[in-house]
């Protein structure tokens, strides 16, 4: 058997350097770049497919980084290129961008320039290139972190001011969201865009979903330092390439939604868990009841959760927030459906060699999971899920560590 194949984040001078020199092959014919800048991926804890419901979640940021090198133009002309996609340009004009009108992984980039434009901002248009450590298609939000990247940089060399404070990077965060649900494509909620910009390094942050919130009503950081207590969070990228525009994130927005217009309620969060029965029945004569049961009582039960989950923490409670994970990651696989043989091999089998709970981490549908472990425990575990993955015949899996990190800058 081969060694675990661990998944290293990058120094901040060597992700700079990266960009950096991939930006002289790409463009420095015409300068240098006024600077670099980076931004995490994100694991969530607990706190799943609830925030396009209103509902709550309370992500970290990972140590892993996505950076960009970029220059501002004086034109509309907007020039990309990517450790990702060797030897390529992407082009566009900030004209050019809107819903519907731009492909490609630029989108995502291109995108944040035009959502800072929507919200009445000056932006030009630029040259960037990027690298990320970020794992692509784990469910880490490698999406997320390079629109934040973008958009700490275009604030940066913009001089908008909206980096500097929290509120200013909700700002920043709503705009990223406007790039990936308008511009590329993919209905997500807006955790992981918050997660890169707004959480700090020991700390949880514990999102607040419902919209109209203030910046200092959205989002409370909550310490979140494994070390004393002698845990470790493993994540395990199982190699399932997971995806959010294939057509299952969408339909489980779309039956969220619906069942909320059945029920006369703007949004799940509106839902106490306490009339969950109550709640169940009126659903019941629905067409595809069922379903929409199930879907509505994974959100109502996965936002009581996380709010358990972070009073724990919050007291200091650590150890015993694993069998909230585990609850999540049962109803998230039988309620949600969005579960993946791969994400349940490493729950059961990482539960089955002491974790303290694991879970599905991310949209689902493959991705990538997530452990709670003794820090005395990690290689044995690690060991454990490896050897289950090489005896399934499964592509062997990736693993890293997350102790909470800074956000983007």
């Amino acid at each position: 058997m081969t060694s675990p194949q661990w998944l290293d984040s990058w120094t901040a001078d060597d992700g700079a350097a990266r960009v950096r020199t991939l930006f002289a092959e790409a463009f420095g014919a015409d300068g240098d770049p006024d600077g670099v800048w980076s931004a995490p991926g994100r694991v969530n804890l607990i706190g799943e497919h609830t925030d396009y419901n209103a509902g709550l979640a309370l992500p970290v940021a990972l140590p892993h980084r996505t950076y960009v090198a970029l220059r501002s133009r004086t034109d509309d002309v907007v020039r990309l290129a990517s450790a990702q996609a060797p030897g390529t340009t992407w082009e566009t004009t900030l004209g050019e961008v809107g819903p519907g009108a731009t492909t490609g992984w630029g989108a995502y980039v291109a995108g944040v320039a035009w959502a800072l434009r929507e919200a009445g901002h000056t932006v030009t248009g630029f040259d960037a290139v990027v690298d990320s450590c970020v794992p692509f298609g784990a469910g880490l939000s490698s999406s997320a972190a390079l629109e934040c990247a973008v958009a700490v940089a275009l604030d940066s060399v913009h001089d908008l001011g909206l980096g500097a404070d929290d509120a200013g990077r909700a700002e920043l965060t709503a705009a990223c969201v406007r790039a990936e649900n308008e511009i590329a494509g993919a209905p997500t909620g807006g955790m992981d865009q918050a997660a890169s910009l707004r959480c700090s390094a020991g700390h949880a942050l514990l999102l607040d979903c419902r919209p109209g919130l203030s910046a200092l009503e959205s989002g409370r950081r909550v310490p979140f330092d494994l070390v004393p207590a002698g845990l470790t969070l493993l994540v395990v990228d199982t190699r399932a390439e997971h995806a959010l525009v294939d057509g299952q994130y969408a339909a489980r927005r779309a039956a969220c939604e619906r069942a909320a217009a059945l029920l006369g309620v703007e949004n799940l969060r509106a839902i106490d868990p306490a009339d969950l029965d109550a709640t169940m029945a009126r659903l019941a004569d629905a067409e595809d009841g069922a379903m929409l049961q199930a879907r509505v009582r994974h959100v109502v039960t996965e936002i009581a959760r996380t709010a358990e989950f972070a009073e724990l923490v919050q007291g200091g409670r650590l150890a015993e927030v694993g069998p909230l994970m585990n609850a999540s990651h049962d109803s998230l696989r039988d309620d949600y459906e969005v579960s993946a043989r791969e994400l349940d091999l490493v729950v059961d089998v990482a539960r089955a060699h002491g974790a303290l709970g694991a879970r599905m981490t991310g949209g689902g549908f493959g991705g990538s999971a997530i452990a709670l472990v003794r820090a005395a425990d990690v290689d044995a575990v690690v060991a454990a899920v490896d050897g289950a993955f090489a005896d399934a015949r499964l592509t062997a899996p990736g693993f890293l560590l997350s102790p909470p990190s800074q956000p983007a800058g």
